[in-house]
Parts: C-alpha cells; sequence; structure tokens
C-alpha cells in the first residue's frame, strides 16, 4: 500500500512553495511507486479571491513598508497562543480536516507556519494517526510561531538554525538539519561552472525583485564593467522588463535579460556570483548551487537571517545601493578573484544540492 504523505503550503513567500514543490519532486523520483502524494495550499483553496488579495497586501507591505512588516513580525513571535489567534480561520481548519479525513496521510508536512496550529486545533489535545513534520524555510532568524506547536519533527535548513531552536527549548530528537529541500533539478544538472576568465567572462545574474528601486542604476554601472557577461531576471513584472530594457537602449551595452522561466538552475549553476534580495528559496537556491552571493534587500525579520547566514558564513556579502553593489562585484573579482574564490569556497561548504532527495528518503522511512 503507498504512504500517503500530505504537503502543505501557502503563497505568503516563495519559499514555502519552493519547499514545497522540491519535497513534492523529491518523492516522485525516490518513490514513484511507494508514494502517494497530495500538495495543497488550504488558504488559497478555502478563500479564494481574498487569498488573493491578502497574499498581494503582504507583498505590498514587505517590499514598500518594510519597518511596518518589522513590527507586525515582532508581534506574531510575541504571541505564545498562535493556535488561538488562528481559530479565526475555521474555514480553513474545517477544510484541513476534511482533507485529512478523505487522504488518511501517514505523514503531513508543513512549509508554511499557519498549519501545525490547525493541525493542534483538529488534534484537540490528542494524538493523530500521522506523523506531523514541520519543514522551516527561514534560517537563523526563526520565527516563534514555528516551533510553538506539536510536533514529531522540525527539518531545518543548516546546523545554525538548528542551534537557534535548541536554545529556545526544542528537544534535540526532534530537530535534523536536513538542508533546504530545492529542487532536485540542482544535483541533477551537476557543476556547470567554469573559473572567472577572459574566455568565460565573469558571469553575473541579476534577480530583481518587483519592490527594488535602485535596479535600473545597478543595472547601469553593472553593464560597464569590462568582462561582465550579465543576465538580469525580471519575472512576469511587464513594467519591470521594460524599464530594463530602456537601461540597455540608452547604454548601448548588450546583457540578457530574461522574463518568468524555468531555468534558474542552470542560470545559477552557471553564474560567479548572484544579486538579489534574501529570500528563503533565493538563498538556498544559490547555496545549492554554490554560487556566491551579493544581498542587495533584506526584509525585517524572516530575511534577516537569511542575509546573516551568508555574511557569517563568508559566502558573500551585503550591499543594499547601486554604488556599494557594483564595488563589491569589482572587490570580488580583483587580485584574479582573490575575493570570489574564498567566497566560492565557503559556500560549497554548506551546499546540499540533494536535500530534497535525502528528505524524500527519510520520510519514507517514517
Amino acid at each position: 500500500m503507498p504512504k500517503r504523505i500530505l504537503i502543505l503550503t501557502a503563497g505568503f513567500g516563495e519559499g514555502h512553495n519552493a519547499a514545497a514543490r522540491g519535497l513534492r519532486d523529491g518523492l516522485a523520483l525516490v518513490a514513484p511507486e511507494t508514494a502517494e502524494v497530495e500538495l495543497h495550499d488550504i488558504f488559497a483553496e478555502t478563500y479564494g479571491r481574498t487569498n488573493d488579495v491578502v497574499r498581494r497586501g503582504y507583498l505590498a507591505l514587505i517590499n514598500r513598508a518594510p519597518a511596518a512588516w518589522a513590527q507586525v513580525y515582532d508581534w506574531i513571535d510575541r504571541q505564545k497562543d498562535a493556535r488561538a489567534r488562528l481559530r479565526v480561520f475555521f474555514q480553513a481548519r474545517n477544510r484541513l480536516r476534511d482533507l485529512l479525513a478523505r487522504f488518511r496521510p501517514d505523514v503531513v508536512v508543513s512549509v508554511f507556519p499557519g498549519y501545525p496550529h490547525l493541525l493542534d486545533e483538529i488534534a484537540a489535545g490528542t494524538r493523530p494517526p500521522f506523523r506531523r513534520v514541520v519543514c522551516v524555510t527561514d534560517s537563523i532568524t526563526i520565527n516563534a510561531i514555528w516551533y510553538r506547536c506539536t510536533c514529531d519533527y522540525f527539518l531545518v535548513p543548516n546546523d545554525a538554525t538548528a542551534s537557534v531552536l535548541t536554545a529556545v527549548g526544542v528537544p534535540n530528537d526532534r530537530i535534523r538539519a536536513t538542508g533546504f529541500p530545492v529542487t532536485p533539478k540542482f544535483s541533477q544538472l551537476g557543476p556547470l561552472r567554469q573559473p572567472p576568465s577572459a574566455e568565460y567572462g565573469r558571469r553575473i545574474l541579476y534577480m530583481i525583485n518587483a519592490g527594488h528601486l535602485i535596479a535600473p542604476e545597478t543595472i547601469r554601472r553593472l553593464s560597464q564593467m569590462s568582462d561582465m557577461r550579465l543576465t538580469v531576471t525580471v519575472g512576469r513584472a511587464q513594467k519591470l522588463q521594460r524599464a530594463v530594457e530602456a537601461v540597455r537602449n540608452n547604454t548601448g551595452r548588450m546583457f540578457e535579460i530574461i522574463g518568468w522561466s524555468d531555468q534558474l538552475p542552470r542560470l545559477m549553476l552557471e553564474s560567479h556570483l548572484l544579486i538579489s534580495k534574501a529570500g528563503g528559496a533565493t538563498v538556498q537556491e544559490t547555496i545549492a548551487a554554490c554560487c556566491p552571493m551579493i544581498v542587495n534587500q533584506i526584509v525585517p525579520g524572516q530575511e534577516a537571517g537569511n542575509a546573516q547566514l551568508i555574511r557569517a558564513s563568508g559566502s558573500g556579502t551585503i550591499a543594499t545601493t547601486a554604488e556599494t553593489i557594483a564595488a563589491a562585484v569589482e572587490k570580488a573579482f580583483a587580485d584574479d578573484a582573490r575575493v570570489w574564490r574564498e567566497w566560492s569556497t565557503n559556500i560549497t561548504r554548506l551546499s546540499r544540492p540533494r536535500a530534497a532527495l535525502e528528505i524524500a528518503e527519510w520520510l519514507m522511512q517514517l
């Protein structure tokens, strides 16, 4: 009989969905015949357009008013009884209860911190007939909503985050530093990068967040550097793409502009440096690709620890203006790319591109 594994995600930050997809795809590769997997966003399925409005509001808040979001984040962190606070989402709780009754999972993996509290409410003090696993998608700065819940295991992306959970009283036997479940494509593609050279160039991947206003000036500075092969991704933001195209036309310097793409693992594996915000998925994917990172934007709260991981491990740096980003790139490749080589060596020590596959194997053994 197949093992039933339920993965619960939510669209409030790409890290949750990226982890959920990585787990799903890892299970499909590891146990195609013996695992029955369902992935659900209960909040989107329950609240539909209202959920979309709230999600867009959340993204606008973290990008346009980060100080206000920091206060919200701190308020959530201080809540001693998140289960009670989340009772307002009784419709989502009821939908989840119905899903559990229909699917009858052996394991429930939550990659969004609200679900363990809904499961606590459904269980009402009894032990449910499935294992409960929480997959934490942030590093180091972990909001208490992640761990103030009932859970069999916490999966965390690295040892530094495991130490944080230990320090707040989570038993060691419930913590597993598994790595972040990035898409298995990172391990399947393997190494694609060559060292910086006149022939291969210095390859920079700039993934622009929609809320980042310094992008045009940053691109102008980067495009004027010698031996620089610049690729800029803009996602589905058409207005942003037109602004980047205008920079290319005005400077007369050629660089690649990419809209939405499923080729980001390949681009990261080919690039020498990634410039982007400190999102949970982005940081973990660049670590999986062993591609040092220049963090150019940090959302207060959940992203602070991701940026700290990059800087503290010597896997890159933080630069938040066009001038300092350009200076960091120049420094990285100066003196035969001495700094870049140090970053590259250090980030390799963190890299776990097979994490999704290894977690899938472990889930099948639970």
